[in-house]
């Protein structure tokens, strides 16, 4: 059978006649490779640039984000998996906007740029080049997050017309890249060094595992070889879709490898650690604070303002050197809706797959179907909302089980949420004392938002959320001083079941930093027995539980493991573990997977 080789990523798949190469997203067209489904966007909003993120080129600057579906690579626990491997590319929840929109869009909301992330932009090449050339045209930056698979002569196309680059390296050896389908980590290392001499700003991202951290070393020292200056973004992993939760590395050890590297390079930073100090800007040579940050979702950060911390410039103001920033930071900074910007839409999409996962749904058509019929309303903001509440997420399970065709078994889910929050309701209606909570997320200074579904719990499970009392911003929260903490002095903490910390690394953190709160003292600070039970999924209902238990065991005295083993029967038919599940809101353990022709 003739084949004809794609040049876009050095997979180089040789495509059978009629066929498409590994990423879908091109085929053979009498003797030529084609892009398929070119113009396609599942995402065309704006963002500021560090959600996507890039730390070191125009701060706070407001982009136009794009991303469509499909990617070169096949890699475990990607934060994009609903995207990448689950929505359909000629899904009917595409939008189409050819070049000419694309750019136009970007104006109209006053961008000073635009860049591709979420999925690849090698998976939609030649429409993204176009988009491109016609924005350098316009006057607009650009950029994109990518693996850098490029082939040579695809990235000399692309070249021309680029800006900056996040380059994710998937791990320093070999071995990493097979783990991902592709044949070797060679290509990126030729690229990374390309992308350098021809004067595209370069921040390098790097996935880091608990059995990476050699890996990481080892491509610090690789970075530091062509410019110390380069920036490191270090993503601390997060299990999800197929991924084994052993691999995630803890935030203490984490930030002590970015410790190490830090003896390399300038700037090293960290993320998916909400409350770390490494998401911040710092002089390299009196280690004067010039941007300081938040975390803001999966992979992301926030610049954080203030009238005392407002970024000044692209130097240090204390000793004067340079900071190796690339443009003028922003005056003023774009703020996203409700899961718009970087990849809090994945959770979106997500969180609609966890509620059909759980009545049952096994085929991966019927979600998509749900997915295009959510994103066709456009009501990001009012699912949002419902989401964060116990009852009106009940609300959302029965309509998700009608859009998907399978209404009676979103009842019986519904039903049985319905009977457990009733249940948990009336044993507490005549508690007396309800202890002061705090909801944290990662570090102790991080705390969550009051509005979320997490401090909803809290105060049904019968406690007083304490983070009523702050502000209502930030995604999903924001860091709190040292003092205000004290202020509130709560007398439980509870960390978040997404992005956790072990019990003992907090509370050393807390005794570090000067916590003096009661649950410090009294050692109340807890976290729960699994991921996904305190947002998104409908697992909500055991951390409910759990909550209820620990605050008030006289009152609610549940087996909390036993609940989650009956519900693990009745909803997803297996018996529940925690050493099986992993971080995803969806899946129910790491080993779910579709079934071919699966139940709707």
């Amino acid at each position: 059978m003739n084949c004809v080789n794609c040049d876009i990523c050095e997979r180089t798949c040789a495509i059978p006649v009629g066929g498409t190469g590994a990423c879908g997203r091109y085929g053979e067209r009498d003797g030529t490779v084609v892009e398929l489904f070119p113009d396609r966007y599942i995402v065309a909003c704006p963002i500021s640039i560090e959600t996507m993120p890039i730390l070191h080129f125009h701060p706070g600057a407001k982009f136009l984000q794009i991303s469509t579906t499909g990617c070169n690579f096949d890699c475990r626990g990607c934060v994009s998996t609903v995207i990448v491997k689950e929505m359909a590319p000629d899904s009917s929840a595409l939008l189409r906007l050819t070049p000419e929109e694309v750019v136009r869009k970007a104006l109209d909301n006053d961008c000073r740029g635009i860049t591709f992330l979420m999925n690849d932009p090698l998976a939609g090449l030649p429409s993204f080049t176009k988009v491109a050339e016609l924005a350098h045209a316009k006057g607009l930056h650009v950029g994109c997050s990518s693996n850098a698979y490029f082939t040579e002569s695809a990235l000399s196309r692309l070249l021309p017309h680029l800006d900056f680059i996040n380059l994710g390296v998937k791990g320093f050896s070999d071995r990493a890249y097979g783990e991902c389908g592709a044949p070797g980590m060679a290509p990126v290392l030729r690229n990374l060094e390309t992308l350098c001499e021809c004067g595209v700003h370069v921040e390098v991202s790097c996935v880091v595992t608990r059995d990476n951290f050699n890996e990481a070393r080892s491509l610090a020292r690789h970075i530091a070889g062509i410019s110390r200056r380069i920036p490191l973004q270090v993503m601390r992993f997060i299990p999800l879709a197929t991924a084994d939760i052993s691999l995630e590395p803890s935030i203490r050890q984490t930030e002590g490898l970015c410790a190490e590297l830090g003896e390399l390079l300038d700037y090293v930073y960290l993320f998916n650690s909400p409350g770390t100090e490494y998401l911040h800007t710092s002089c390299p040579e009196c280690g004067e604070s010039a941007f300081r940050r938040d975390f803001y979702g999966p992979m992301g950060a926030k610049l954080v303002v203030s009238d005392d911390n407002e970024p000044k410039g692209n130097a240090c103001t204390s000793c004067g050197r340079s900071l190796d920033i690339v443009g003028r930071p922003a005056r003023t900074f774009y703020q996203e809706g409700d899961f718009e910007g970087g990849y809090p839409f994945t959770r979106a999409l997500e969180i609609i797959e966890a509620m059909l996962i759980a009545m049952g749904v096994t085929g991966k058509s019927t979600v998509v179907r749900a997915w295009e019929n959510f994103l066709s309303s456009g009501d990001l903001k009012g699912f949002h909302k419902s989401i964060q509440n116990p009852k009106t997420y009940i609300g959302m399970v029965r309509h998700f089980g009608r859009v998907a065709g399978v209404a009676d078994r979103g009842e019986a889910l519904a039903a049985y949420l319905e009977q457990q929050l009733a249940r948990i309701e009336t044993a507490l209606a005549q508690v007396e004392s309800r202890p002061r909570v705090y909801y944290a997320m990662g570090k102790p200074l991080f705390y969550i938002r009051r509005g979320r579904m997490e401090n909803q719990l809290a105060e049904t499970a019968g406690g007083t959320s304490v983070n009523r009392l702050l502000e209502a911003s930030g995604r999903p929260g924001r860091s709190l001083s040292v003092a205000r903490l004290n202020e509130l002095d709560p007398e439980v903490i509870f960390i978040s079941a997404f992005i956790s910390n072990p019990v003992e690394d907090f509370h050393a953190e807390c005794l570090r930093l000067g916590v003096t709160a009661k649950a410090v003292q009294q050692c109340r600070i807890y976290t729960h027995p699994a991921p996904g039970w305190d947002f998104g999924s409908p697992q909500w209902i055991l951390g409910l539980m759990y909550l209820a238990t620990t605050l008030h065991g006289d009152l609610c005295p549940l087996d909390v493991m036993t609940e989650a083993e009956a519900f693990y029967r009745q909803f997803y038919g297996i018996g529940f573990s925690p050493s099986d599940v992993n971080r995803s809101f969806s899946k129910p353990v790491a080993g779910w997977h579709w079934i071919e022709g699966g139940t709707s």
